[in-house]
């Protein structure tokens, strides 16, 4: 049996390892694109992706009825339309991340208020950077060309670990770090203990599994679990915690601004700051719905609330 496994899980590595050997020429061509020719690209991925195989169309519609069933299907199909168009821009933007200049980078993903962020480094404060899968979570990285903290990541790791290796290496460009949930808590501690001035980012407005939330919170309207181990971490190594605004100002070019959440989250009742931080989110989505993640099954587990109530 075990022999059996080995042979199963050599197989894998080689199939993975042979899809990225096909895939990564086609990949590194397209990060070479001018601009202009990349969303001329995405325009052509946006007709595949909508028209011709429809794409979890079902989902983004019932996602937008649930959280914003006071405007009509027409106006709620407008915003479905272009929310894929920002979708297949984002998958080329970070297809771009691989070779982009980081002079470009920074003319396309500016940072206000970045000074929250150095004054807290003048005062040796690491920091929980909270997000939301809205506008462009993939460029955030050129925030680390601004301060000195050392980046990272939590992501949930990609199977094929060719393809993961590669998502990594672009991160390094900009001193971030991509860490999986799994070892999540064991290289925060072990980054904090050694002394290095750290910040984590997470973005954090999943849903989290029913069966092991601690907080149920409504999002856009609707009680859903939430997910609450950022706040949690933030208060166990007493970290600062902002949030990171991004928006998108027009095709390729993205605004961030940092917003101070708490620097003593101990003072907070617990889920108080998540709570926040999901208000903030839903700030953004209900200012421009179109450039949120449609895609995810944010409020599967809506009608699982009142078994925990």
């Amino acid at each position: 049996m075990e022999g059996i496994n080995l042979v199963s899980f050599a197989v894998t590595i080689a199939m993975q390892r042979l899809v990225y050997i096909l895939v990564y020429p086609i990949i590194w061509i397209i990060s070479k694109l001018p601009f202009w020719a990349l969303y001329g690209v995405s325009d052509i991925l946006f007709s595949f992706v909508y028209y011709l195989v429809g794409y979890r169309k079902k989902v983004v519609a019932e996602n937008l009825k649930l959280a914003l069933p006071h405007i009509s299907e027409k106006e709620r199909n407008d915003i479905r339309k272009e929310f894929y168009v920002h979708l297949c821009d984002m998958v080329l933007e970070s297809i771009k991340s691989l070779s982009i200049t980081e002079k470009e980078m920074k003319k396309r993903f500016t940072i206000s208020n970045i000074n929250t962020v150095l004054e807290l480094e003048k005062e040796n404060r690491n920091i929980m950077m909270f997000m939301g899968h809205y506008a462009s979570w993939e460029w955030s990285v050129v925030l680390q060309r601004f301060v000195n903290h050392r980046g990272y990541a939590v992501y949930k790791r990609i199977e094929n670990e060719y393809f993961d290796k590669l998502v990594k290496k672009i991160r390094a460009r900009y001193n971030s770090q991509l860490i999986n949930t799994k070892e999540t808590v064991h290289k925060m501690g072990a980054a904090i203990s050694r002394g290095e001035l750290s910040i984590f980012a997470f973005i954090a407005d999943q849903t989290a599994k029913h069966w092991k939330a601690k907080h149920f919170q409504e999002f856009m309207g609707i009680k859903v679990p939430v997910l609450t181990g950022g706040e949690m971490l933030a208060k166990k190594f007493d970290m600062a915690v902002i949030y990171l605004d991004v928006r998108k100002v027009k095709r390729g070019h993205y605004a961030a601004d940092v917003k101070l959440i708490t620097k003593n989250p101990k003072d907070y009742p617990d889920y108080e700051i998540t709570d926040k931080f999901l208000t903030m989110v839903e700030d953004q989505i209900k200012a421009e719905p179109a450039y949120y993640l449609w895609t995810h099954k944010r409020w599967k587990y809506r009608d699982k609330v009142k078994d925990y109530e």
